[in-house]
């Protein structure tokens, strides 16, 4: 009996010590390990790999986004999609930069002597190309190779996908709030001319006409085919003002998987250019004298809610993981107005207001990312956003409440790069819920009425250089571009900036090449 208590003793002394082990090994482990190791993933793994039996799979994109909101990755067969959702790929790290070069002829970012990053796919956004059934893609997160000496297998910093998701689950963590979005991409269909490039837009520049819209209905047709198949919840569309611009809409949902589809968005676009031999431009304002192509980002915070399918009419079978068609419903808006002054936010919605428009000079350089975004801005008369102030229903200001529960950020165009914009609209938010910042009084009225009666409005950035240089006086929204994140596109932009400064244009011609001063 003796002998029995004592191996009860020493058995009991053992559990502790592996208790210990176990955290100290956890404690020890990568972000890739982690994140490999999550919770539930040999599931999603498994679910992936029955979808690739049934569908018939044969081939894979593992994608990340760049800097600039491009799919890049690599493809791989389907036959490895165990030892990939493992182990990962490797493609360098200047990939997250377009693996482009500056114009002193420098890699931007990175150069050749780096090292090379991990993509592991996330088995959720798995999902089959519905123009070559053969073929999936599948949304990946981007580390750190495992051999760095310095924080190996850690998050990927220059990964603007990742990056956003942390940001958004830190987000939920300090405020119980889910960030949810609804993203309204124009675009234009070009023509394109002997040469391949564009010959004009393929219709009017008539907004709302029917008869337009229609002249493009087999194209968007097709485009809205493919995004139902790929889980995009098509609710509305319409020829907009400028010559071949549509707008196509989906339902919002959380943050991060809106970002996604609309990634998607433009991968389908491109591959219905290819089979109309159009073009489909994202350009913001490659057309003067008509309104350019914007992207407003709705938005709402929300305590609670759920995930559930929607088959989009893809019956029982759908065409790829249940994430792929997973949108959140349900829940309390904390948007909504808390008085019976409809046309007020609540207070939570006042404070992410003013977090917002403290920022607003920075957050332009996201939105409005390339020199030609501010194009739009400049050619007045065309509902771009100019002045610093928000409004109920108010086109002419930046921010405008759009709808009771639901706010408008109009100073985005349809070239954004969403997961950076959205990262900086969290920290934003962040702080003016932080802070309990005041948003001030809305204006309601025309901007370009109300400085006639004598009231004085503050313009956004109007160059791309000036907006970038408030990004980068602004630590604050820094963050929201992590270490190599905001080296990488602080790199990439000014380059660009410093690139159209140094550029003689037809412009120049036209203006100079006859002058005797």
């Amino acid at each position: 009996m003796a002998a029995r208590k004592k191996k009860a003793k020493k058995k009991a002394t053992k559990k502790p010590a592996a208790k210990r082990a176990v955290r100290r090994t956890k404690e020890m482990a990568t972000d890739l390990e982690n994140h490999v190791s999550a919770a539930g993933r040999d599931r999603l793994i498994k679910d992936v790999r029955k979808k690739i039996n049934e569908l018939g799979i044969e081939y894979i994109y593992y994608q990340f986004i760049s800097v600039t909101g491009r799919i890049v990755g690599k493809g791989i067969p389907a036959d490895h999609w165990e030892a990939t959702a493992e182990r990962g790929f490797q493609l360098v790290y200047g990939s997250t930069a377009n693996l482009f070069i500056d114009r002193h002829g420098d890699y931007i970012g990175y150069g050749p002597e780096a090292m090379e990053l991990v993509g592991i796919p996330d088995p959720e956004t798995f999902c089959q190309l519905p123009w070559d059934k053969r073929v999936a893609r599948v949304f990946c997160t981007c580390f750190r190779n495992r051999e760095e000496r310095d924080n190996p297998g850690g998050h990927l910093t220059s990964d603007c996908r990742g990056n956003l998701a942390m940001h958004h689950k830190q987000f939920q963590k300090d405020h119980n709030l889910n960030f949810r979005i609804g993203m309204e991409p124009e675009m234009m269909w070009l023509k394109k001319g002997a040469d391949g490039l564009p010959d004009g837009g393929f219709s009017k520049p008539n907004c709302y006409h029917i008869d337009q819209f229609e002249s493009l209905r087999p194209v968007f047709m097709k485009v809205i085919e493919y995004g139902r198949a790929m889980g995009l919840d098509m609710i509305q569309g319409d020829h907009e003002d400028a010559p071949g611009q549509l707008e196509l809409n989906w339902m919002f949902d959380d943050v991060l998987r809106t970002c996604d589809r609309l990634s998607t968005y433009r991968q389908i676009c491109a591959q219905v250019a290819r089979e109309f031999d159009l073009i489909a431009c994202f350009m913001t304002k490659p057309f003067m004298g008509v309104s350019a192509s914007g992207c407003h980002t709705n938005m709402s915070l929300w305590k609670n809610g759920k995930d559930e399918i929607n088959p989009l009419g893809q019956g029982k079978m759908l065409k790829g993981h249940d994430g792929v068609y997973s949108y959140m419903k349900g829940g309390e808006n904390m948007f909504m107005p808390d008085t019976d002054d409809m046309q007020m936010p609540g207070q939570t919605g006042l404070y992410a207001i003013a977090g917002i428009m403290k920022h607003l000079d920075g957050l332009t350089a996201l939105g409005c990312s390339t020199v030609n975004s501010y194009r739009r801005l400049w050619d007045t008369g065309f509902w771009a956003p100019v002045y610093k102030d928000w409004g109920y229903q108010n086109r002419t200001t930046a921010l405008r409440i759009s709808a009771p529960g639901r706010f408008e950020y109009r100073a985005v165009d349809s070239m954004v790069n969403p997961y950076l914009l959205n990262s900086g609209l969290l920290i934003a938010m962040d702080e003016g819920l932080s802070k309990k910042l005041d948003a001030g009084k809305p204006e309601n009225r025309n901007v370009y009425e109300a400085m006639e009666s004598g009231k004085t409005f503050t313009k956004l950035p109007m160059s791309l250089g000036e907006s970038l240089q408030a990004l980068r006086d602004d630590k604050t929204l820094m963050t929201a571009l992590p270490d190599e994140m905001g080296k990488v596109f602080m790199h990439y932009k000014e380059d660009e900036w410093a690139k159209f400064m140094a550029t003689t244009t037809s412009w120049d011609m036209e203006q100079y090449w006859d002058c005797l001063p």
